[in-house]
C-alpha cells in the first residue's frame, strides 16, 4: 500500500507541476485523445472516464474520447482524425490489440507524445511510445497461483477462463502466473476449451459448459473479474457454490464487493483501470510540462482477499 500511495504522490505532484506551467503559460488550450480499441467491458470504460475525471479539475483541458469497437482498422483511422484536430498528446488503450505499427508510426510521424496504459505493443515499432503505465500480468497470476495452491493444499482441480484471443499476451501471462505456481503442486488444471472474451456473459457461458462435462472442480481462475463474475453466477446456478471458489484479476468493484461478504469469490489480482486511467493522465501532464519521463512505469499489483479487501474497495472507483 505504501507503494500505491508513494506512486499517487509523485504522479499528483507531476500534475501540479503541469498546473503550474499552464498558469504560467496564461491557460494555453490543451487537447488530450483518450484513443481506445474498444469500450466493450467495464474495465475499459472505467479507464476512459479515470482520464475524462482527472482531466475535469483543468478547466483548458479539454478530453477526446474514441471507440474502434475492437476494429484496429478503425483504430487507425481514429488516431489519423484525432492528429489532423491538432491534439498535444495521446493517450492509447489497445485493449488486447498485440502490435499496431501504423498506429504508432502516425503518432511519431507528427511528433505527439504517446502513453500507452495498460497494454504494451509488440512487433513493429513497439518502442514508439512516450511512456507506458500498466501492470506485471505474470506477478499477478503468480500470487493468485499462490493462493489457490495454499487454499487447496497443493490438491484438487482447478478450472481456467481464458478471454482470448489466442495471442493475448496478458491473458497469456496472467495464466502463466498461475500455472507457474500451481506446477509446483499435485493440483490439476483444465483450460475451458473457447474463450470468454473477457466478459460476464462469456465468462458465464464457458463455465456452464464446464460445470455440465466436469463433476470435480475445487476451484476457478478468470483472466478477469468480469468473467469472473459470470462463472460465479453459473456456479450459484448450478447449486454448486460451496464446493467452488473463484479468482479473478483487475480488482473490479463489483469482484471487490463479493469478496467483502465471504462468500466463493474469494481473490483477485490488482489491475485497476481506475489507478492507470489517473496515472496515466499525471503522465501525460508531466510530459506536456517539459519532464523527462519514466520510460515504463508498472503499477503495484497486490492480491486482494477479504483479508485486505476494505484497503482495495472505493464506492466512488468508477471501476
Amino acid at each position: 500500500m505504501k507503494k500505491t500511495r508513494s506512486l499517487v504522490l509523485i504522479l499528483s505532484m507531476a500534475a501540479m507541476v503541469f498546473s503550474a506551467t499552464a498558469v504560467t503559460a496564461q491557460a494555453k488550450q490543451i487537447k488530450i485523445a483518450m484513443v481506445n480499441l474498444a469500450q466493450s467491458s467495464p474495465y475499459f470504460i472505467g479507464m476512459a472516464d479515470a482520464v475524462k475525471q482527472e482531466a475535469a479539475h483543468y478547466t483548458n483541458i479539454k478530453v477526446i474520447v474514441t471507440d474502434a469497437k475492437g476494429d484496429a482498422q478503425k483504430l487507425t483511422s481514429d488516431v489519423e482524425d484525432v492528429l489532423a484536430q491538432n491534439v498535444n498528446g495521446i493517450i492509447l488503450s489497445g485493449a488486447w490489440l498485440e502490435s499496431a505499427p501504423e498506429v504508432l508510426d502516425a503518432i511519431k510521424r507528427a511528433n505527439v507524445p504517446l502513453v500507452l496504459v495498460d497494454r504494451m505493443f509488440t512487433g513493429p515499432s513497439s518502442d514508439q511510445y512516450t511512456s507506458w503505465v500498466g501492470p506485471d500480468n505474470f506477478f499477478i497470476g503468480q500470487q493468485v497461483g499462490a493462493y489457490i495452491a495454499k487454499r487447496l493444499k497443493g490438491a484438487g482441480t482447478v478450472v481456467i477462463l481464458k478471454g482470448g484471443p489466442a495471442d493475448n499476451s496478458i491473458g497469456y501471462n496472467r495464466t502463466n502466473g498461475v500455472l507457474s505456481e500451481l506446477k509446483k503442486t499435485k493440483i490439476q488444471t483444465i483450460a475451458a476449451p473457447n474463450y470468454g472474451g473477457w466478459s460476464s456473459d462469456g465468462g458465464f457461458k464457458l463455465m456452464e459448459d464446464m460445470l455440465a462435462k466436469y463433476k470435480q472442480i475445487d476451484a476457478v481462475f478468470a483472466e478477469n473479474d468480469s468473467m469472473g463474475l459470470g462463472a460465479q453466477k453459473a456456479i450459484a446456478d448450478a447449486k454448486r457454490s460451496d464446493k467452488i471458489f473463484i479468482c479473478g484479476v483487475d480488482g473490479e468493484k463489483a469482484a471487490l464487493q463479493e469478496i467483502a461478504k465471504n462468500g466463493n469469490y474469494a481473490a483477485s489480482g490488482l489491475n485497476s483501470s481506475d489507478q492507470i486511467g489517473r496515472a496515466s493522465f499525471a503522465r501525460m501532464m508531466s510530459i506536456l510540462a517539459g519532464a523527462t519521463a519514466e520510460k515504463n512505469t508498472v503499477m503495484p499489483s497486490p492480491i486482494i482477499t477479504k483479508d485486505n479487501v476494505a484497503r482495495f474497495y472505493f464506492p466512488e472507483s468508477v471501476f
